[in-house]
């Protein structure tokens, strides 16, 4: 059994979208070779939320080290408050420990795997690998160093992007230059990589892989004793669930929803006219909890029907939640490399779903393949009345048909599991060390 060390600082029990691919496939490793061994950081030293339950989707003889971080309080002060540079130190410090152990133990650590956005930390896979010869991949779940804001207003930019696009620009060339592989949830950010990292990065050493379906939090979900405060189910209301971050980037997608819903409203009043749509989840960022899709949704007239709960919550209570929701709402971006990570979780909730998303985003192609839901796509940010017309002739029979459960193709689906998942990760792991 070869050892693999996971670099994950926000594994369970926090409540972070980025340790879900290292939650799910610690699962799995075993069943193909490979023993996983986790490294977080200490779970009150991040400023997640804690979601204890979570400990019982994991193994419970998984082998878990956590690391120290510096006082956010404090680090704040200075501008680091980020977690990967708060905890960098000391993960260098405990993974050292942790390599000569399992080394002198006999069974060394064969590869290192940071899973996470937590990005900065990822330069310590340089440092190992010059100092120990062990080979680290990166799991790209978002851009690292991205220029996508460099032509946006400043007004939609992130809180403190001039340091931190800086600091991206710094850090990424480093780890980059020196990395045995890269996971990517999107071809495009393989592309990217593969361009401005020629010498290192090629379509040999990429793999594709999207978060994977994981049946086992709808089985501990199911069980939750949790009364949904969101919303009252009844057969005079359509309720229609978005769970996850929204932002300024999903305009388009949430627009022509908007748009079509007020068409809707006027030609066919009585449908319509059950709708209430709940985002949930919209604001990650504690300091500036403020509605990111109902100023949107007001533009059209429609603020009656939204409520935006901008906090998160519990990922198993949201996984509660949409399955008490008539049918389930996907927005996408005008990037074409943009997936949604909750798009596996729509699927296995068995509630309709209607996903307006870039036309050639892989969540798209995914959905049309496995017939879990129906689509209203777009090619660019400005839309015609055309557009408009054909959404409103989708979404008005997507309503129509909303008490019917989905005839997904699980055969077609079985591909996009997570056991599947962590199976061509433990290939490609395989591939790059030559075993």
């Amino acid at each position: 059994m070869k050892n693999l060390l996971i670099i994950s600082p926000t594994f369970v029990p926090n409540n972070a979208v980025d340790m879900h691919r290292v939650r799910q496939g610690v699962n799995y490793w075993k069943d193909f070779g490979w023993n996983p061994i986790v490294v977080g950081v200490e779970p009150h030293l991040t400023e997640y939320p804690k979601e204890e339950i979570l400990l019982k989707t994991i193994p419970k003889d998984l082998e878990i080290y956590c690391v120290k971080a510096f006082s956010i309080k404090y680090a704040r002060k200075i501008g680091l408050g980020d977690l990967a540079l708060r905890s960098m130190y000391f993960y260098r410090k405990k993974v050292n420990q942790i390599i000569k152990q399992k080394k002198k133990e006999g069974n060394p650590i064969e590869i290192i795997y940071f899973s996470t956005t937590m990005f900065p930390v990822c330069v310590l896979g340089a440092y190992w690998k010059k100092k120990f010869k062990i080979p680290y991949i990166i799991d790209m779940q978002d851009p690292w160093h991205s220029e996508y804001y460099e032509s946006r207003p400043k007004h939609e930019r992130p809180a403190k992007y001039w340091f931190s696009y800086r600091l991206h620009k710094f850090l990424e060339p480093i780890a980059m230059k020196k990395v045995g592989g890269i996971v990517s949830v999107s071809e495009g950010y393989c592309k990217t990589l593969q361009e401005r990292y020629p010498t290192t990065i090629t379509p040999q050493n990429c793999i594709t892989l999207p978060f994977g379906a994981f049946d086992k939090d709808f089985e501990v979900a199911n069980n939750l004793e949790y009364q949904n405060p969101f919303f009252s189910q009844n057969k005079k209301q359509i309720n229609l669930v978005y769970a996850g971050v929204a932002g300024e980037y999903m305009r388009t997608s949430s627009s022509i929803l908007f748009e079509v819903i007020k068409k809707g409203l006027i030609e066919k009043k009585e449908l319509y006219s059950k709708l209430k749509l709940h985002f949930i989840g919209t604001n990650y960022d504690p300091l500036n909890p403020v509605p990111r899709l109902l100023p949107i949704a007001k533009e059209f007239g429609l603020e009656n029907i939204v409520n935006e709960h901008v906090r998160r919550i519990d990922y198993l209570k949201v996984l509660n939640v949409l399955q008490k929701a008539n049918g389930l709402l996907m927005f996408g971006t005008i990037d074409k490399d943009y997936t949604a990570s909750k798009l596996y979780p729509y699927i296995l909730s068995r509630k309709p779903i209607c996903a307006v998303f870039y036309e050639k985003s892989s969540a798209v192609s995914i959905l049309r393949k496995t017939n879990a839901g129906g689509v209203i796509p777009f090619l660019e940010e400005n839309y015609n009345q055309d557009k408009i017309n054909e959404a409103y002739t989708i979404f008005t029979d997507y309503l129509e048909n909303i008490e019917q459960t989905p005839k997904t193709d699980w055969k077609a689906f079985e591909p996009y599991t997570a056991k599947e998942m962590t199976k061509k990760q433990a290939i490609f792991f395989d591939k790059i060390i030559g075993k």
